[in-house]
């Protein structure tokens, strides 16, 4: 019911299009017929606007992956270099709530874990908005900051690395069945803030996938049973991944002429000093100079439809 559902909000979006290039059309002729000028140019700024709606419409509409339409969650993993990895990670962290909130998507995080002295070691956040795991699947990977540092005292230049992980939800999703013969949970005090009866009771959550050796943990509710239900969410959606990556794995064994990319490879870095740059390293798609600070504000946008082109999704 929900993928007719999906169907049917798909075709009504296409007649409103179809709809409102007629009334335009119909509009421009009697503004010729008149020589309105004024009418003409109000057509014009009206065409500008369905024309940005219709390019919208069949990007979302080439999204034919799987999971495309699902939910995301996403996470965050400071690579080595200590303390500068870390505030990369928050960083990105920043980066990705404020792109979710420009295009209107709602973000929770899960599980955070703070660094020693400043930004994060790792953060899970759930993503939740129709085609967010379509636009953020090609985020996954090594992301790569250099700067002159702000934690050196000599303020000397700085390469740090953080990890990006996107898996879509899969809490509708069927074909991942846990046994509960495979799961360890252990019960622990939750670190982070959130109040007197989250800190003073166990009521943080890890489970152990013991077949596949995956853990996973969440602290972010007071409830030990929510905590519970989320981790199990972000276990299955790890064992998801897993499974995908296991069949594209033996896809790419029989076909010899494409080498698999190992999943630490760098695919974008972010260049604050000499210059300003940022470049993702698969499509060469790049901003520079004030360019760069709107991207780590979050308008990451040119470069997902990019990635998006270049997988040859139109």
């Amino acid at each position: 019911m929900q993928e007719l559902d999906d169907l049917r909000d798909e075709v009504q979006k296409w007649q409103e299009m179809k709809q409102e290039v007629c009334e335009l059309l119909e509009l421009l002729k009697i503004a010729q017929e008149e020589n309105d000028k004024a009418i003409i140019l109000d057509i014009e700024n009206k065409y500008k606007l369905l024309n940005k709606k219709f390019v919208q419409l069949e990007f979302e509409f080439q999204m034919s992956g799987k999971y495309d339409k699902s939910n995301a969650i996403l996470e965050i993993h400071a690579g080595a270099g200590g303390i500068e990895a870390c505030d990369w990670a928050a960083m990105l962290l920043r980066m990705y709530l404020r792109y979710a909130a420009i295009r209107g998507f709602n973000t929770e995080i899960l599980d955070k874990t703070q660094g020693l002295k400043a930004g994060i070691k790792s953060v899970i956040v759930e993503i939740k908005g129709k085609f967010v795991y379509g636009y953020l699947r090609g985020e996954s990977g090594i992301h790569r900051l250099v700067r002159l540092s702000p934690f050196n005292a000599d303020h000397a230049r700085h390469t740090s690395f953080a990890q990006v992980i996107v898996l879509p939800e899969t809490e509708k999703i069927t074909e991942i069945i846990i046994k509960s013969d495979d799961i360890k949970i252990e019960t622990f005090r939750a670190a982070g803030a959130g109040g007197q009866y989250v800190n003073k009771t166990s009521s943080a959550v890890r489970l152990t996938h013991l077949p596949s050796g995956i853990s996973v943990s969440c602290q972010s509710e007071r409830s030990q049973y929510q905590n519970r239900e989320t981790a199990m969410k972000i276990l299955k959606a790890k064992l998801l991944a897993k499974k995908l990556a296991e069949q594209k794995e033996e896809k790419l064994k029989l076909r010899k002429d494409i080498k698999s990319a190992t999943f630490g490879n760098q695919i974008r870095s972010y260049v604050l000093h000499p210059y300003k740059q940022i470049k993702d390293l698969r499509t060469g798609y790049e901003v520079k100079d004030a360019k760069v600070q709107k991207v780590l504000g979050g308008e990451i946008q040119p470069f997902i439809e990019a990635y998006l082109k270049s997988k040859m999704i139109f």
